[in-house]
Parts: structure tokens; C-alpha cells; sequence
């Protein structure tokens, strides 16, 4: 059978299974015109360049598979930052657990609600940035998600958001298939804040299309839950103008497939962009960064850092190309991935990318991977530390310089915290 075919015969039977969704004209229309894209181009297969190290089956089957939901026994991530919580189950809003959609700084409200709407602000940005991010690499599980979701949230960030947004995503019906599309648009001199934690559902699409105004800035937090069977495929789409900042880190402990995509245009001179994961794994784990950056504006900085822990068979796959446009004089671009696999059964994947048209540029990038340095587990163990609280130390070092891209010191805690009780509750002797 031709590859094309059974591109064409999966691509069908997932859109089978979906509704269109109701809406506003301009709603329609970018979900119609995201239902074509996805049609002509078909779901990624394994023998795409840019699948070639992860198996996208799982993420294109009309059903999900099935994953039990995980009743954790830890304080609630970020419990003890100061937000607004939003909180959605199995991919659906859920108000009663969710605070007031009022803060100072921003509106916000649901995609369903703004997607009725017939003039809202949303409808220069829906789909659109989604929809550049396909050059010159198509991602259409994101055109999929652009076509298909129903809920999300719609943010517009006018002034310095009073609180972090925290989007809480419970995981509760064992058979869950979410889509959710997130829509935020800073401001010039804004500044909003993003958390996002928790499973979501048993296969979770996740967009957000982030457009970032002449000196807005934007962070973003994410912890990706303890659900070991779920699946995720997240893109982030990102546009930045003149001296603007965008901030992305990631944690992510368990999950059986985790695909997190990260596509950001620097288009205004003087804008900054750091993305950045941490990524700890045991067994049937198998976890994709993929990253493409551009830089169109001069004088601007790009930064990825992305490290990754696996053992007993897990697998890590780091994709990651900064494009430096002509004229784009003056970037500063750094790209490091790495991993420590804690066995000989684990395997790490990476593929760093430069591709450079301008001649004043200072742009690098590295992978490297390796095992525990015995040397200085020795100079430890020799110290009276045990053996497995000795990894434990060396594995966290690892991971600092990841850790290190969170600018608030509270929340890059937390994440060592959850960490640290990671590797406790996976300690071999």
C-alpha cells in the first residue's frame, strides 16, 4: 500500500470521528479552512522527517487508548502561588472548581463563548499563527486541534495581569480524547503569566497561539502530570514584536508519549525568546522536544536548554533548528540538549539544527549524552552519602541549568520539589 494512501485512510477516519464545531462566521471559517489544510496534507506518519524518531499512530487513531486516571498523593501543583485558577476535566470547563474569570490586567473567557461572538479580537489571531508555524514543516495535529477544538480560553492581557493564570487540567474518564486551543494576545508593556498543570485526559491535543505586542512579556509554567498511560501531542505557536519577551519551561515526569512542539517568530528587533524542559522517565516513557525558532528582527536573543533523565527503556528525542533570516544582523542564538541515562536500556535521540543567512550573528548549539559520572559518585559515597541519595544529588545538578530558565525562585522550587519526590519514589539500590 502507498504511503499516501495510508496517510489519506487515517487522516479520514480522525476526522470521522469529530464534530465541527458551531460558531461565529470568522470561527467557521478558520476551523473550515483548518479542516482543508489537514485533508491536503494528512496526519503525520513515521516516515516523516520530522516523526522519524517518535511513532505518531497513537495520536492519529479515530479512538484514544485508554489510561486510568492517577490519584496523586501530593499538594496540588503551584498550591502555593497566588493565581486564578481555571479549571478544565477531560478537557471540558469546569466552573464550579474554577475561580472568577475577573483579574486586573486581562480579559479573558472561553473559547466557546468568544467563538460566538461576531466581532471579537480572537478572530485575528485564531488559527493564524497555527497556520504560519506549517512552513516550512507541517504540523497538522495542530491543524487537527485548530479545526476541532470546542473549549479553551481566550486571554488578553492589557496591562500587568494582577495574578498568574493556572490552568488546571483533571484527568477523570478513562477513555478522555481532549482538544483544547488557547488563544493570548499581550499587549504593548503588558505582562501575564501562565501555569499549566495536571494530565487532562487520556490523549490530550493541546494549542496555544501566543501573540506577544511591542514590549509585552509573556512567561509560561508547565507541569505535565503523573498519569503514566496518557498520550500528548502541545504546541505552542508564538509571535514576538519589538524588545518583547517570551519565557517557556516545561516539566515532565511520566506519561507513556509526550510530544511538546514549540514554534516562535522573533519579527521585531530586540525580542528575546527562552524555551526550556526538564524530563524525567522510567520505562514504557517516551518524550519528543521538538523546536523551531526564527529570527526575522535584529538584535535578537533565542535560548533553548532542555535537558532529559532516563532509564529501564525509556526514550528521549530532542529536534531543535534556529532559522536566521537575511537581515536578521545581530542574533544570539543557544541551543544545548542533553541527557543522562541512568542505564544501558534507555536512548536519547537528538537532532540540533542551525540554519544561517545573515553574517553578523553569534548563534551555537550542543547534545550530548551520558551516564552518572562514577568518579564523583565515588567522591560522594566516600562522604557517607548512600549510593541511591548520591544519584538522587547528581541527577538534580543535572537538571539545574534547566530549572535555572524559571525566573521565580517559589515556583522553581516547587519544581524540585516534585522532582526530588520523583526520584524517591523510583529509587533502585
Amino acid at each position: 500500500m502507498a504511503l499516501p494512501k495510508l496517510k489519506a485512510d487515517a487522516t479520514a477516519a480522525r476526522i470521522a470521528a469529530l464534530d465541527l464545531p458551531e460558531g461565529a462566521a470568522w470561527a467557521q471559517e478558520a476551523r473550515k479552512d483548518a479542516l482543508v489544510r489537514v485533508q491536503a496534507a494528512g496526519l503525520p506518519h513515521r516516515r516523516d522527517e520530522y516523526w522519524r524518531y517518535t511513532t505518531p499512530d497513537s495520536l492519529n487513531a479515530a479512538e484514544a487508548a485508554e489510561a486510568a486516571a492517577f490519584r496523586p498523593d501530593e499538594v496540588p501543583q503551584f498550591d502555593g502561588v497566588d493565581r486564578l485558577k481555571v479549571v478544565f476535566v477531560d478537557g471540558v470547563y469546569d466552573a464550579n472548581q474554577s475561580d472568577d474569570l475577573t483579574l486586573a490586567g486581562i480579559e479573558i473567557e472561553r473559547l466557546q463563548t468568544a467563538s460566538h461572538a461576531d466581532i471579537h479580537w480572537a478572530r485575528d489571531l485564531y488559527g493564524v499563527l497555527e497556520q504560519r508555524g506549517q512552513t516550512p514543516v507541517a504540523r497538522t495535529l495542530a491543524t487537527l486541534n485548530t479545526a476541532f477544538a470546542t473549549d479553551g480560553l481566550v486571554i488578553r492581557a492589557t496591562g500587568k495581569a494582577a495574578r498568574p493564570v493556572s490552568l488546571i487540567y483533571l484527568h477523570r474518564d478513562k477513555a478522555s480524547d481532549a482538544l483544547l486551543h488557547h488563544v493570548v494576545r499581550v499587549e504593548p508593556g503588558a505582562d501575564l503569566t501562565v501555569l499549566e498543570n495536571g494530565p487532562a485526559a487520556s490523549r490530550f491535543s493541546n494549542v496555544m497561539e501566543v501573540d506577544v505586542a511591542d514590549g509585552g512579556t509573556f512567561n509560561h509554567i508547565r507541569a505535565q502530570g503523573r498519569d503514566h498511560k496518557r498520550r500528548a501531542i502541545t504546541h505552542i505557536f508564538a509571535r514576538l514584536g519589538h524588545k518583547s519577551t517570551f519565557k517557556s519551561f516545561t516539566l515532565t515526569v511520566n506519561g507513556v508519549l509526550t510530544r511538546n512542539e514549540c514554534v516562535i517568530e522573533l519579527i521585531g528587533d530586540d525580542a528575546l525568546a527562552h524555551v526550556a524542559g526538564a524530563a524525567v522517565g522510567d520505562g514504557d516513557f517516551h518524550h519528543d522536544d521538538t523546536v523551531f525558532v526564527t529570527h526575522a528582527g535584529v538584535n535578537c536573543e533565542s535560548r533553548q536548554v532542555f535537558k532529559k533523565v532516563l532509564r529501564n527503556g525509556a526514550t528521549g528525542v530532542f529536534q531543535g533548528k534556529i532559522l536566521v533570516k537575511a537581515g536578521a544582523q545581530k542574533t544570539d542564538g543557544y541551543q544545548i540538549s542533553q541527557a543522562l541515562l541512568l542505564d544501558d536500556d534507555a536512548q536519547f535521540l537528538a537532532k540540533p539544527e542551525l540554519e544561517i543567512y545573515a553574517d553578523d550573528v553569534a548563534c551555537s548549539h550542543g547534545s550530548t549524552t551520558g551516564a552518572i559520572d562514577e568518579t564523583a559518585l565515588f567522591y560522594l559515597r566516600s562522604r557517607g552519602v548512600p549510593r541511591v541519595e548520591a544519584q538522587d544529588m547528581m541527577v538534580l545538578s543535572f537538571l539545574a541549568e534547566a530549572l535555572a530558565e524559571i525566573d521565580d525562585p517559589d515556583i522553581a522550587a516547587d519544581l524540585t520539589d516534585r522532582l526530588t519526590a520523583w526520584l524517591a519514589r523510583h529509587r533502585r539500590a
